[in-house]
């Protein structure tokens, strides 16, 4: 993964609660074993009327919000099934950070193992910030320091697990932080080979 520091940019304000996976994501998309090329797919009810035309009437569509990476989202996004294809996509579409008051558990997680920072802030603080964005204006994410900067230069502070910290912080995915124990590993299996050889090959 790609080590995550800080961003300022433009941000999408879909202010919206409980919005599920099968929105974030619909069913035909499932198929893909692949995490490229799913951004097309992501909120698609949303973001296409039905004859398959942009919908003036999205977020994700306004002019103002062109080339956002970060989300800010309503209340308990990604509930619903556990599909990470909903991760994918939105990694797809661009974004490196969602900002909400509550996210499924599943979902959170999801985002943390493909690189995207999820930021918890009270519901009011996001609130004043999708109204900070709506005419395009930038804000700050700071992994480092915990914090989010509205343009008005005030200062939001977030509590982030450490360990997920660490590992957006240095880019590590699920492999990365295994291969940080690599000596370890590697010392493991000398000693469980001279404990235990007939399991290594040994007559």
């Amino acid at each position: 993964m790609e080590p995550f520091k800080t961003i300022t940019s433009k941000a999408v304000p879909f202010n919206r609660r409980n919005v599920d996976t099968d929105i974030i994501m619909p069913s035909e998309f499932l198929k893909s074993l692949s995490r490229e090329g799913l951004g097309v797919g992501a909120f698609k009810a949303l973001r296409y009327l039905e004859d398959g035309s942009p919908n003036p009437d999205s977020e994700f569509n306004n002019p103002a919000y062109e080339g956002a990476q970060i989300l800010l989202a309503g209340p308990n996004i990604g509930c619903g099934s556990s599909r990470e294809h909903a991760a994918w996509g939105i990694k797809d579409m661009g974004f490196k950070v969602i900002i909400a008051a509550s996210f499924a558990d599943i979902f959170y997680s999801n985002c943390f193992k493909n690189g995207i920072v999820t930021v918890i802030l009270p519901e009011a603080q996001v609130e004043a910030l999708m109204e900070d964005v709506k005419e395009g204006a930038e804000i700050s994410v700071d992994l480092e320091a915990q914090t989010v900067q509205r343009p008005n230069q005030e200062v939001f502070h977030f509590d982030y697990e450490p360990f997920k910290r660490h590992a957006l912080l240095n880019g590590l995915d699920e492999i990365g932080i295994t291969l940080q124990k690599a000596g370890a590993l590697d010392e493991f299996e000398k000693q469980q080979s001279q404990k235990l050889p007939w399991l290594y090959g040994a007559a």
